[in-house]
């Protein structure tokens, strides 16, 4: 494991794939489909005379949903896998990095911490668009789950102008599922 962690070093600091850039712009029926299912009786997101009587021109957009619109939803998901499934990896950093794991065997991943800075609001129209760089790759770990890592993905959430609108810290574990039930190394 020694001779992997010391390639950690080589993708801390990278961006870690191309920007991922809204399908779509901002829009209230989106907004209104996630406060339905979501339950959030926020009226500044669904009622204009309401979100006017705060101050803000019109509707504005609940900040935890900024991620929803650079999701590449689940036909470029079904391709990566299959991409990873036939052992090819794109040409980014975090691409190589799963690719790395994988032949490890840290096949798994679960989200661990996100962590969000709200610095605008986004506003129907608004255009968003991702930046990830890869922060910080734990050495491995022995975890609830199974051996693994602790993977910091940065990412600046920024609108039409370049303007930023979120700053995030999203952790995840990859993990070796069948390490889960293996008993501890000793101590040294």
């Amino acid at each position: 494991m020694e001779e992997l962690e010391a390639r950690f070093g080589d993708f801390v600091g990278e961006v870690a794939e191309p920007p991922r850039v809204s399908r779509y712009a901002v829009n209230e029926a989106m907004i209104r489909n996630w406060v339905e299912a979501h339950d959030d009786l926020n009226p500044v997101y669904v009622d204009g005379d309401a979100a006017r009587a705060t101050g803000r021109d019109d509707v504005i957009c609940p900040p935890a949903m900024v991620t929803t619109w650079v999701m590449q939803g689940y036909r470029r998901w079904r391709q990566v896998q299959a991409l990873r499934a036939e052992g090819v990896q794109e040409d980014h950093a975090y691409s190589r990095l799963l690719a790395l794991l994988d032949e490890h065997g840290f096949t798994s991943v679960v989200a661990t911490a996100q962590e969000q800075e709200y610095v605008r609001e986004l506003t129907p129209g608004t255009r968003v668009s991702c930046h990830f760089t890869i922060e910080d790759i734990s050495p491995i770990k022995r975890t609830g789950l199974g051996n693994g890592c602790f993977i910091t993905l940065r990412k600046r959430y920024v609108d039409q102008e370049d303007q930023l609108l979120v700053d995030e810290r999203f952790v995840i574990l990859r993990f070796d599922p069948t390490t889960k039930d293996a008993p501890k190394e000793p101590a040294a």
